[in-house]
């Protein structure tokens, strides 16, 4: 389980039984769903097992099922955690967009929506627009509000984990330091978790079967960010909340081009999604169709469009030889792109490939999986539902569950 504990000042909470926190576990993890599974794995005493997985039951927490297996004799019984358990409500903001969902605490997706508005209006009108959406599936979903159990939001910006803000971002003006996790706290009456979006992507791929960690992940959009996400599964956040920020790292050239936030020469404002269509002539968006730009884009690369391509591919070496920093900094196992340029073709993935096999030393890249994403636009949702469900079933966090159950 993950050792991050959700900000927000709350009262320290009794700890679990030791036993307790061990079985619902097991089953919350799946990695056990019997009795027999939980006592051989854990070492604890059936009778123990049998105790804590009945308190479990009494309490609506756990739900014990015939197993779908055809054997003989008496028919295996499953546990698993109940979906009246309660619920997780979780938001991945970008700038044009955000995306919800809401899920049971086993992580099972319940419903899914998209708010198409952008962070310029401010967090007051975004906040209050994602409020009232989740309030409506969860009633259309027949959830009760009063059962949220988590609520995580991830931001594309540097974030201050213990505050629940965004500390300075430059793509979203009017952010800066407002109390998102606090804002949300008061509207769900539940722990609230704000992270930075790229680490919730990061999660999120290394969520799936074939992931292998340490894992970075590298979302190119109209920012550009890294998430990492350690051997043991946790994120490194670094000291402020900034690791990670590379968009802001300056490219080798063109360093006369004026970045948002204010210096020259950045990654982000020579190889993100907004530079290359800005240097395309592309607007963002027509007649408010917020997905005219990258369709654009995409139809100037199925057409082999030369400018389109080679600004791409430039694209590709300037992020490419940053990466290649990173690779010798963080020896990673898994490297991930993501977001809408990475989308289009192989030709961000072949160019970062490119400069980090020739950059980086063989050492770093021996066992080195590059590839993009497996989720897509899903792996900052995928992300925050998992961590979420650490938080839920954290010590303290299953203290809070028991109280309230």
């Amino acid at each position: 389980m993950q050792k991050d504990a959700p900000p927000g000042g709350e009262q320290p909470l009794p700890p679990v039984a030791i036993a307790l926190h061990k079985v619902l576990c097991m089953i919350a993890s799946r990695e056990a769903t019997s009795r027999a599974a939980i006592a051989r794995l854990t070492g604890l005493a059936r009778s123990t097992v049998s105790q804590q997985v009945d308190n479990l039951i009494d309490l609506g927490i756990v739900q014990e099922s015939e197993a779908n297996q055809s054997v003989r004799g008496r028919p295996p019984r499953a546990l698993a955690v109940s979906p009246l358990a309660g619920t997780i409500a979780v938001l991945d903001v970008d700038v044009a967009a955000t995306q919800l969902a809401i899920s049971d605490l086993s992580g099972t997706v319940l419903g899914r929506d998209i708010v198409d508005m952008s962070v310029d209006g401010g967090p007051e009108e975004l906040l209050a627009a994602v409020t009232e959406r989740l309030r409506s599936m969860l009633a259309e979903h027949g959830q009760d509000t009063a059962r949220v159990r988590h609520v995580v939001a991830g931001l594309p910006a540097p974030v201050d984990f213990q505050r629940g803000c965004a500390v300075r971002p430059p793509i979203m003006p009017g952010w800066d330091a407002y109390p998102v996790g606090d804002h949300l706290r008061k509207q769900f009456g539940a722990p609230v978790t704000v992270d930075n979006d790229v680490n919730l992507m990061a999660l999120g791929e290394a969520t799936q079967e074939m992931a292998d960690t340490p894992l970075l992940a590298i979302k190119v959009a109209s920012g550009i960010g890294a998430g990492i996400v350690t051997a043991d599964g946790s994120v490194h956040r670094g000291a402020d909340g900034a690791a990670g920020d590379i968009g802001h790292i300056r490219a080798s050239t063109r360093g006369d081009v004026i970045c948002r936030c204010g210096k020259t020469g950045c990654l982000e404002a020579v190889a993100s999604h907004r530079a290359v269509l800005a240097d395309l002539g592309i607007a963002s968006s027509s007649f408010g169709d917020g997905l005219h730009a990258p369709r654009e884009l995409a139809r100037l690369v199925a057409d082999s469009d030369t400018r389109a391509l080679h600004r791409i591919r430039q694209a590709a070496a300037h992020i490419g030889e940053v990466v290649a920093m990173l690779v010798h900094t963080l020896n990673p196992r898994m490297l991930v792109l993501g977001g809408p340029l990475t989308e289009l073709q192989d030709e961000i993935l072949s160019g970062v490939r490119a400069a980090v096999y020739e950059q980086a030393l063989p050492l770093a890249t021996r066992k080195l999986i590059i590839t993009s994403s497996q989720l897509g636009t899903d792996a900052g949702i995928t992300g925050a539902i998992a961590l979420a469900s650490r938080e839920v079933f954290s010590q303290s966090g299953m203290a809070r569950l028991l109280a309230e159950a």
